[in-house]
């Protein structure tokens, strides 16, 4: 007697996946409606194909959050969704439905949000591949922020890559103004930022100003829907506190001592009117030209970066030099 075989074969999963696209927003057989974004608009789908994709929203379809007795009915009527772009929200659709995303530059970071949010890992990777392939000056630093936020590492090591190659750039964008402080001393902690110090020194300032201006509806560049909206609350209390407050954490990354005396002094000068920069930190940098040698700062301090330019006190700061 033959023995019975078995086997799995596949069809054209192109076709597979074009025939799933023509549901897309599609009112036909649309069991599930939602209203989406501040525009209201409408977004029809299905929802086994939300619930065997993910898990998030098998527990939004399910009756009572997935909780409710056996044959209840799942929710009715449309489901809101106020703090997601309908574009957003509906690149999360195409994917559930194709494995495939469509993104651009704008969107591309809010995708990564709802991404994250849903529990799409999947998703989450195409949007860090599409935002490593398409960083520009404008973008890093909310591209950072986010990667920082979400725990995307190599996100993070290609945007810090990005902002070490054109610093001079970057540090006159919004985004950067807009970093965490957190975020940003990380970025200052790098020898090889392309930037001269006074340069950086004069955008660590104005970083701080606007920081610590209050804002009532400004939400972070890099963070969209329910997290942005978390995240923009979280803003405003560090928002609201004094400029030495506020650049207390990336002022200890500033390398005071590379500055010549005059620049030093006339730094000094300036720091009367707003306290950016601590009274100790300025001390020390003096003591280091006094003395003629990086002594009592930390080593990292006193060495210049990339971009730095030369000064003729530097060769004394060297700990190997004579």
């Amino acid at each position: 007697m033959a023995r019975a075989c078995s086997a799995r074969l596949h069809g054209d999963a192109a076709a597979f996946s074009a025939a799933l696209r023509s549901l897309l927003n599609n009112p036909q057989f649309s069991d599930v409606t939602f209203v989406v974004g501040r525009e209201r608009r409408e977004v029809f789908a299905h929802r086994c194909v939300l619930a065997c994709r993910c898990q998030a929203f098998q527990g939004m379809l399910s009756p009572a959050g997935g909780e409710g007795p056996a044959g209840s009915a799942a929710p009715q009527g449309p489901l809101v969704l106020g703090n997601v772009q309908p574009e957003v929200f509906l690149a999360v659709i195409e994917f559930l439905y194709t494995n495939c995303v469509t993104l651009n530059s704008h969107i591309a970071l809010e995708v990564l949000t709802s991404s994250v949010e849903y529990g799409l890992q999947e998703l989450c990777k195409l949007c860090v591949e599409f935002l490593k392939e398409t960083l520009s000056v404008e973008q890093v630093c909310e591209a950072l922020q986010a990667a920082v936020t979400y725990g995307q590492v190599d996100l993070q090591q290609h945007c810090l890559a990005f902002i070490e190659g054109c610093t001079a750039a970057v540090v006159r964008t919004r985004g950067f103004q807009e970093l965490s402080d957190a975020v940003l001393a990380r970025v200052l902690r790098s020898d090889r930022l392309a930037v001269d110090e006074l340069e950086l020194v004069q955008a660590v300032r104005e970083w701080a100003h606007v920081s610590s201006v209050s804002t009532r509806d400004g939400g972070h560049p890099g963070v969209g829907g329910a997290t942005g909206v978390l995240t923009s609350r979280v803003l405003q209390a560090v928002l609201e506190r004094p400029v030495p407050e506020v650049a207390a954490l990336p002022v200890r990354e500033l390398r005071l001592p590379l500055l010549a005396p005059s620049e030093l002094a006339a730094l000094e000068s300036h720091n009367q009117g707003d306290l950016f920069i601590p009274v100790e930190s300025i001390a020390a940098a003096w003591r280091c030209h006094a003395l003629r040698k990086g002594s009592g700062v930390p080593a990292r301090l006193c060495r210049p970066r990339r971009g730095t330019r030369p000064r003729e006190h530097h060769r004394h700061l060297d700990p190997h030099s004579k």
